[in-house]
Parts: C-alpha cells; sequence; structure tokens
C-alpha cells in the first residue's frame, strides 16, 4: 500500500496511524501541566483513595499538582504580559494562595467529619455523591498514578486515551471502506479539532469520546453484517460508559436505538421497523434497548444522584444556594435563554455549525445508513449540553461529543475528491457481505476493504 506522491515509500496504513499518533503525543510534552479543570481535583483524589492513600495523603498529593498546574499557567501568563513579562516569576505566590485557600476548604471539611466516600471533599456533600459515581475513570487511572506519578500519569493516560480516539476514528472510517487518506484524515481531524483539545484534559470527556467512537465502530461492523463484534462493541462501551458517567451511557443508548428504528421505518415502514432490519443491526438495536433498560435500573439501584439532584446542582451553582422551588419550570426558561445565546455566539464564529453540517452531509450523503448512526452519536453531545445549559462551564467541553460528526463525516465528505487521485492505497473493493442488508456503504464501487493487519 502506496500513499500519494512519487517520493514517498511503500508503507502500510498502520505505519501511517503510529506516525500520526506519535507526532500527537509528541506535541503534548508542550503543555504536561496546568490542563487540569475543576472537576480533575476530584477524579484525582478518587484515584489516589483507590489506590490506598488516606484522605490527608491523597488531599495532599491532589492540591500539589493543581497548584503546580495553576503556577505553570500563571507563570506563562506573565511571561509574555506586556507590563510585567520582566517581573520575576509569580509561581511561588501563585502556589502558596492556592495551598492557603485550598487546604482551608479540605481542612474545615474534614474536620467536621465529612469523610465518607472516596473522593476528598473539595465540594459540598452533595456535589460529592455525583462524582462517587463515576468509578471508571478513576479506575483507569490508578495504574498510571501508581507507575508515573500523579503529574507524568495523569498527562500519560491523557494522551492514550486520545490516541486511541483518533485510532478509533480511523478504524471506523476504514470500516465504511473509505480509502485509506480520508481515514488518516479522521484520525487527524480528531486530534485537532476541539474533540482531541477537550480530550487530552485530565477528566472525563477523552473517554466518553472514545468510547462512543468504539460503538459507532461497532454499528459500522454490524452494516458489514459481523453481529458478534458489533453487539460485543456496543454493549462493552455502554457497560463501560455507565462506569465513567451513566447518563452519558443513558444517552447513547436511546441514541442508537432510535437511529435503528429509523433504518427500519426507512426499510420497511411503521409497522415493527425492527422486523425490518438485517439481523446485525437488529441485534444493536436491542442491546442498545437494553443499555437504557439496565443504565435506569442499575443507578436506581445504587442510589446515584436522581434527575432532580442533578437539576437542583445546577440551579444551585452547586448547591451553594437554598434549593430551588420549581426546578422544572426554572430549568425550561434557563433552557430556552442557554440556546438563544448559544446559537448567537455560533452564528458569530460559525466554524462549529458549518463542521457539523459539512460532517451530517459527508456522511448522509456519502453513507446513509451509517449517517444516521453518527448523526445519533452526535446527538449526545447535544443531549448532554441540554442536560447543563451553563453557558459558563468550561469551555464547550459539554457538548464535544458533537465533535464526532464532522471528524468521521468530513472525509466522507472529501472521499470523492481524494478516491481518484490514490493510486495503489487501497486493496480492490469487494463485495458486499450477503447479510449486511441494503446499504449505500456497502456498494461494490464505493470503496476499499478493511486493511487487514488494522482492521482486526
Amino acid at each position: 500500500m502506496t500513499v500519494v506522491g512519487p517520493f514517498v515509500k511503500r508503507r502500510p496504513p498502520r505505519f501511517w496511524v503510529v506516525v500520526l499518533a506519535a507526532v500527537f503525543a509528541l506535541l503534548q510534552l508542550a503543555n504536561v501541566s496546568g490542563r487540569d479543570t475543576p472537576d480533575t481535583k476530584n477524579y484525582l483524589s478518587y484515584a489516589l483513595s483507590l489506590r490506598g492513600a488516606n484522605k490527608h495523603e491523597a488531599a495532599a498529593a491532589t492540591i500539589d499538582y493543581a497548584c503546580a498546574g495553576r503556577a505553570s499557567v500563571a507563570r506563562r501568563d506573565q511571561s509574555v504580559d506586556v507590563v510585567h513579562f520582566r517581573e520575576p516569576s509569580p509561581a511561588r505566590r501563585v502556589v502558596e494562595e492556592c495551598r492557603r485557600d485550598q487546604w482551608g476548604w479540605v481542612s474545615k471539611r474534614l474536620s467536621a467529619g465529612q469523610t465518607a466516600g472516596h473522593t476528598v471533599p473539595f465540594i459540598p456533600p452533595r456535589f460529592m455523591r455525583i462524582f462517587e459515581a463515576r468509578p471508571g475513570y478513576p479506575v483507569l487511572l490508578v495504574p498510571f498514578i501508581t507507575v508515573l506519578g500523579v503529574k507524568w500519569g495523569l498527562w500519560t493516560s491523557s494522551v492514550l486515551i486520545t490516541v486511541a480516539g483518533g485510532v478509533l476514528a480511523f478504524l471506523v472510517l476504514r470500516t465504511l471502506r473509505a480509502p485509506t487518506v480520508a481515514a488518516l484524515t479522521g484520525q487527524a481531524l480528531f486530534y485537532v479539532l476541539p474533540c482531541g483539545t477537550t480530550a487530552i484534559r485530565p477528566t472525563t470527556e477523552g473517554l466518553l469520546l472514545t468510547l462512543t467512537l468504539a460503538a459507532l465502530w461497532g454499528c459500522a461492523l454490524a452494516l458489514e453484517g459481523r453481529t458478534r463484534a458489533a453487539t460485543a462493541l456496543v454493549g462493552g462501551s455502554l457497560s463501560a460508559l455507565f462506569a465513567v458517567k451513566h447518563s452519558q451511557a443513558l444517552f447513547l443508548g436511546l441514541c442508537l436505538a432510535g437511529a435503528c428504528a429509523v433504518l427500519g421505518v426507512r426499510r420497511g415502514g411503521l409497522r415493527q421497523p425492527l422486523r425490518r432490519l438485517a439481523r446485525p443491526l437488529r441485534e444493536v438495536g436491542v442491546v442498545a434497548a437494553c443499555g437504557v433498560a439496565v443504565t435506569l435500573l442499575a443507578a436506581k439501584v445504587l442510589g446515584y444522584p436522581s434527575e432532580s439532584e442533578s437539576l437542583q446542582d445546577l440551579l444551585t451553582a452547586h448547591f451553594s444556594r437554598p434549593d430551588r422551588s420549581r426546578p422544572w419550570s426554572d430549568f425550561l426558561h434557563l433552557e430556552v435563554n442557554f440556546w438563544v445565546e448559544w446559537l448567537r455566539r455560533e452564528l458569530w464564529q460559525p466554524f462549529f455549525p458549518t463542521a457539523l453540517l459539512a460532517g451530517a452531509w459527508g456522511a448522509l450523503r456519502q453513507r446513509p445508513d451509517f449517517g444516521v448512526f453518527l448523526v445519533a452519536g452526535a446527538l449526545t453531545g447535544v443531549l448532554n449540553q441540554a442536560g447543563h445549559p451553563d453557558i459558563n462551564i468550561y469551555g464547550d467541553r459539554l457538548i464535544v461529543l458533537a465533535w464526532v460528526l464532522p471528524v468521521v463525516g468530513l472525509p466522507l465528505l472529501l472521499e470523492q475528491v481524494v478516491r481518484p487521485r490514490v493510486r495503489g492505497l487501497d486493496t480492490v473493493p469487494g463485495p458486499p457481505r450477503r447479510d449486511a442488508g441494503p446499504n449505500t456503504a456497502m456498494d461494490a464501487g464505493t470503496g476499499a476493504g478493511l486493511d487487514a493487519g488494522v482492521a482486526r
């Protein structure tokens, strides 16, 4: 297999996948610290507790990491400040102030007996319960921080999670028989678009993106007739999402089940739409629907915070104010205001909506059946944002899952431009699988087969 150009040696696709991943990882050395969000402290202290640290030890290590990050950012900002760039570094002062502030809150809460659970009490008890219900990311962190320490353990885990997301974008596109150049473009887009910028932060969004792409890979395999692999990926992704953030497992299960229903209606009408689907797609729909049911039941049995509790968290600024007496009315009012303001800001700089529309067009035009699944996966980001209509939340990380639409859709849109320029890049396209059902993406003339070494 080759890449376009007479001066480029013949290399298998996996070589370029590794090159892109390695380049991305090396670039992340530019910012090893200072990427943490307010939530990072909760996840890190949870992981340290799982490793065996007591509350004081976990608090000390977490505060040191967070304050070192603040100092790093302050030092870099001051070095380019047009007025203060010649002054001494503020790092020491920032660390001292940060430690004094953080220890003041933690010591007060520990002295008051707030020692339950795994998370160090940086936040009120009701807010802590939300993080206590998300063990997946802290469990993943444990081996990294044990072997590499807090700073490099968090950096390494974040890089690997983000690299995995890019590789999954490549695998999704190759499973859809896109040219290797298009699939590599999808991997690169994952790294350079805001999804990569967000995934690299030491918090849950990277895992949410990666697991959502894994589920979408399962949907692509279902369209190829590979039932066992498809259901394993979708079911496994939903299970892992439940441990990372159970509301996201609920959203993804609902959206994938809805996508299967839409495909069934398209193929056979409104009566019993799932029966109109090929067996792999039908089973994906069943797995997704079961995932929704299991998520709701397990959250109830485990006593996870309810939607009303999450609503009060939002409307009381993380329980720092009295509960609202009419939370749903206030929420709906805020919801309308949020989306009006969000749309105004996006139209001011319309890159995101343009990328979404172009991605949806590429996916639905080139691979209509998979396009329905891709739009469903992106919709989970919109649902996540709709559940937290706070315009001031750290960046756009709540809606970041919507970026999977341009990551996969844009390379498909460019496919017709790329394919005629490619020579010897892909294997000869094979006939569609008999059990895959009618699907434009699987037509014999639409693309190349998977590279066996990468796809498997």
